[in-house]
């Protein structure tokens, strides 16, 4: 088989249309497109031309002959999915529907995307391809932009962050400018918005992580992975890190943040010093003391959170030993995971200096420590199916302390209220009718469709919501602004709020890059708002 995909991409399609014999799968408008881990490469039809990688912007598929040992478990898994999913009748490529227009083709629309990160810039690839779209301004209450791909995907994923490329394009556009440091809510008020623009689209993502309720999870030393993530990232709300004077770290979940973080604490700081770590974090690993990260996960291996790259990235880790602790028998399954997990727990020990420990059927019940965290009371659970075909996990009387100096709870995230909106406080979304919350208020991704997908996944959901947005202006339910755009940046300059245009980000971004490139990386971030907001001046 010539090629292979081998990450989580886009779903970005360029590499479907490219593909002059159609065997990249899922494609648009197939099932699963925008909704499976990655896309994948048929080997029966693959002739090799190369096409798809040159138009990958994630730089995710490779050559069978470039793998590393590490990557050569995406062969089989490219081959697996059309034994399962053949595709037989096949267009010669994927087609392109019509683009739709307004039916009001005179009126020219001004639409808010409140958001930077890949929701609000999907989302504005999309109202872009409407020519009555004459304006599109995107903001964010940080300075810079990207969100969870800036934020979030974890330094030594560079290659995932090549989804900026695209980005870069999207906000390049003419009809698209950054209003960036500005936090609607606060700055300027909802109503406030839509008095200057047809439309308001809110792609603020889900910023709070959900606790896990059990006793002891408010010590020092106790907090979420989220704000461990954004520490090493860079984010400016998130400057001061976890202690690391000790060796080891209890991660609870097992989702790819769980991996992320395991990967991150145990690395060699050299290694990471290439990265596009933050600074105070890079000094801190190098000065720390973690040698273990123990990863929880409540049900077996088949139900794991994490997908299967995330795995094989941590499988080829060099210097860091992966054990795989699991109930016996738990392991025979035939899922790719369960597979892998095998492998894994049956090669011996090398020896290496830090270790990264996957213990399932596993769940925390109290967390201990006199002023600060000093381990973690650990109930083995035994797996339970409920009616509905469902696998939980129910604890059960065998206890275990395992000594920790640091635990991080990686269950998941949460959006949060936004100024205006309505508010589902269960699900942690806005409630909404396919992205249409009223006509005139939309939402696009995890705030509106809670956390899950990929950062591809924000295509089809943008495509989406802004069908509805259309619906709405054909249908004559969306009136014009009562004011112009300048009323906003009125407000803003009255109440002293400082707005980072393109032209701000790109002396940021300059900046970055020229101290990353001292220190032999692409980017060394700038953390202190305060810096930030001086570079962008």
């Amino acid at each position: 088989m010539p090629h292979v995909i081998t990450q989580s991409c886009c779903v970005d399609a360029s590499c479907v249309v490219a593909c002059p014999v159609n065997c990249i799968h899922p494609a648009p408008g197939e099932p699963g497109f925008g909704t499976t881990e990655m896309l994948y490469v048929d080997p029966r039809t693959c002739v090799g031309c190369g096409a798809c990688v040159t138009a990958c912007p994630v730089d995710a598929i490779k050559p069978v002959t470039a793998l590393t040992k590490g990557e050569e478990a995406f062969v089989a898994m490219n081959a697996a999915y059309y034994e399962e999913n053949p595709h037989d009748e096949r267009q010669p490529m994927a087609l392109v529907p019509q683009q739709r227009r307004l039916r009001d083709r005179d009126r020219r629309l001004r639409v808010a995307v409140v958001g930077a990160g890949p929701a609000g810039l999907f989302t504005t690839d999309e109202l872009l391809r409407h020519p009555e779209v004459s304006a599109v301004d995107i903001y964010d209450r940080v300075p810079t932009p990207y969100g969870l791909v800036r934020a979030g995907v974890a330094p030594d994923h560079q290659r995932t962050k090549l989804v900026e490329i695209l980005f870069r394009k999207i906000e390049s556009e003419p009809r698209v400018t950054y209003r960036l440091g500005v936090e609607v809510g606060r700055d300027v008020t909802d109503e406030e918005l839509g008095a200057s623009y047809d439309a308001v689209i809110y792609t603020v993502g889900a910023s709070a992580d959900r606790s896990l309720g059990i006793p002891g999870e408010d010590l020092p030393g106790s907090t979420s992975a989220t704000e461990v993530v954004a520490w090493y990232n860079g984010h400016p709300d998130a400057q001061d890190g976890p202690r690391l004077d000790h060796e080891r770290v209890v991660v609870i979940g097992n989702g790819n943040v769980a991996l992320d973080v395991a990967r991150v604490l145990t690395a060699d700081p050299a290694a990471l010093s290439a990265t596009d770590i933050a600074a105070p974090a890079l000094d801190a690993l190098a000065a720390g003391a973690v040698r273990e990260v123990l990863v929880l996960g409540r049900r077996g291996p088949a139900q794991a959170a994490f997908t299967v790259p995330e795995l094989v990235g941590l499988r080829t880790l060099p210097d860091v030993e992966i054990v795989v602790e699991a109930p016996k028998g738990s392991l025979a399954g035939d899922d790719p995971a369960s597979r892998l997990l095998a492998e894994i727990a049956a090669t011996p020990e090398q020896g290496h200096p830090r270790r990264i420990v996957l213990r399932f059927t596993a769940a925390p019940v109290r967390i201990t420590g006199d002023g600060r965290v000093t381990g973690v009371d650990v109930a083995r659970t035994r797996l339970v199916t409920d009616e509905s075909g469902a696998v939980r996990a129910e604890p059960t009387e065998t206890v275990e302390h395992v000594p920790a100096g640091l635990v991080l709870r990686s269950v998941g995230y949460r959006g949060v209220p936004v100024p205006g909106l309505p508010f589902d406080e269960a699900a942690g979304t806005v409630p909404h009718e396919q992205g249409r919350v009223r006509p005139g208020r939309y939402v696009a991704g995890w705030i509106k469709r809670g956390p899950r997908g990929f950062i591809g996944t924000n295509k089809a959901c943008a495509q989406e919501s802004v069908t509805s947005l259309v619906d709405d202006l054909d249908a004559g339910l969306v009136p014009p602004p009562r004011r112009g755009r300048s009323a906003v940046d009125a407000l803003l300059a009255e109440r002293g709020v400082q707005v980072v245009d393109e032209g701000g980000w790109r002396r940021i971004d300059a900046e970055e890059r020229r101290r990353g490139e001292a220190r032999g990386a692409d980017r060394a971030k700038v953390v202190a708002r305060d810096e930030l907001l001086e570079l962008a001046r």
